[in-house]
């Protein structure tokens, strides 16, 4: 079914273009041809690349230091309490606003660029993970506690696997706000990375390149999600489709 919706998104592209007839609508094969073209002599695979590195390095930041202070405040109310309004505050700040100002404090940098994706990101990672930590099953401390586990192996066999759905779905959530947002970043203050690369071409007003630009950015979300999200997702999980 997957392909069938593809291929008909593909025809429905083609005949609009077709009967468009216009430069502001090229068809599928003209952007593909682009695609391929870039890929081999220009310099899309390294704009791709850039993009790939500052989403990567946006959401290991965002995963580590928001699973630790969700973590923290769903174990310790009071902590949550002092905490609560900040969070609030960075829940319902618009993107745009922490972007321009990590680019005003810190500079147009990479770090800056990092630093504001990721920011943009924690919030989220910490609701998820606090009421994940709220949600822990105290019958199964107690079981741990009466088995006398160490702290490393508590965590790993009784924690870990209540908490895996809440760090699965702060993932999925996160990387697919990160993808958004690193391109706003590289539109504002980066000289490259595909955000730069759609702004360029916006100027002007290449929509064969926006388009293969876009095609390809797709093709690596698209490929990271299949062949390393979900098979990830699956692993984490298989315990629950062991035979009892």
């Amino acid at each position: 079914m997957s392909i069938l919706s593809v291929a008909g998104f593909l025809l429905f592209w083609f005949a609009a273009a077709e009967i468009a007839q216009s430069r502001l609508l090229p068809g599928p094969v003209a952007v593909i041809h682009y695609v391929i073209h870039e890929s081999l002599h220009g310099d899309l695979v390294f704009q791709l690349g850039i993009t790939l590195w500052r989403v990567v390095a946006s959401f290991v930041v965002a995963m580590i230091i928001g699973s630790a202070f969700g973590l923290l405040m769903g174990q310790v109310p009071a902590v949550n309490r002092a905490l609560d309004p900040w969070l609030i505050v960075l829940l319902n700040l618009p993107a745009l606003v922490i972007i321009i100002l990590a680019y005003i404090w810190f500079g147009l940098n990479e770090a800056a660029a990092i630093g504001a994706v990721a920011l943009n990101k924690i919030p989220n990672v910490i609701v998820m993970l606090r009421e994940g930590a709220r949600s822990l099953d105290p019958g199964l401390d107690e079981m741990a506690r009466a088995y006398r586990l160490t702290p490393w192996s508590k965590f790993r066999n009784v924690t870990l696997p209540q908490l895996q759905p809440y760090f699965a779905a702060a993932s999925r959530t996160g990387l697919s706000l990160i993808w958004k947002i690193v391109l706003v970043v590289e539109l504002l203050g980066r000289p490259n990375g595909v955000g730069f690369e759609l702004h360029l071409n916006f100027q002007l007003f290449n929509v064969t390149a926006i388009l293969g630009y876009t095609l390809a950015f797709v093709a690596v979300m698209l490929a990271i999600e299949y062949l390393l999200v979900q098979p990830l997702e699956r692993y984490t999980t298989r315990w629950r489709n062991k035979p009892v």
